[in-house]
């Protein structure tokens, strides 16, 4: 009996933000409102600015904690394979139909809100590049990459033409793109033939 007021503030925090994420969906981030969630969910608004302070900070933690990017790196032997097969999924996730457009809001909205940028970048950014990073530095202990390339360096190139087309240019994020990618960088990343 003593965690039954615990699990119904967790089974309301849950709704609050399964909420806000079929919500933003339906009306996109920009008419997203806590008032609007609160109505929906059944929730005073007073609840959800206990937990969240804006909007942006509460589709933060629907997006992470309800649909939590499952980026995780398989380590097959072939870096290549391994990189392709991550940078699918992270494309799949934030150019898809479905969580595409809040993701490219959150990150627009993270240029206005250092509490935001601050919470994305430790909560998703840092963390995947942790990852790719340590995928990167296992490839090149097992003579993949050149023993000399710049890890952090690498991690920039695959991500920036990502971010770019999703962002900058929105073009289509595609596996065909990612495939051009990973051409391009591993023609210059694999290691020289010794003379």
């Amino acid at each position: 009996m003593t965690d039954a007021p615990h699990r119904r503030g967790a089974d309301r925090t849950e709704a609050i933000m399964r909420t806000t994420l079929e919500l933003g969906r339906e009306i996109g981030y920009a008419n997203l409102s806590i008032e609007a969630v609160a109505a929906r969910a059944g929730a005073g608004k007073h609840t959800i600015y206990r937990r969240w302070s804006s909007k942006g900070a509460l589709l933060l933690d629907s997006l992470l904690s309800l649909n939590g990017p499952g980026l995780d790196y398989p380590d097959t032997g072939d870096v290549v394979a391994d990189l392709r097969a991550q940078i699918y999924a992270a494309v799949d996730l934030l150019a898809g139909a479905s969580f595409g457009p809040l993701f490219q809001a959150l990150i627009g909205e993270a240029q206005h809100d250092s509490r935001i940028a601050a919470a994305l970048n430790e909560r998703f950014i840092a963390p995947q590049a942790d990852k790719t990073v340590a995928r990167l530095k296992a490839a090149r202990d097992q003579g993949q990459l050149s023993p000399g390339f710049d890890l952090d360096l690498a991690m920039a190139i695959l991500s920036g033409p990502l971010y770019f087309q999703l962002l900058i240019t929105q073009e289509p994020l595609t596996h065909e793109y990612v495939d051009r990618i990973l051409d391009a960088l591993f023609t210059g990343m694999g290691p020289r033939p010794r003379p």
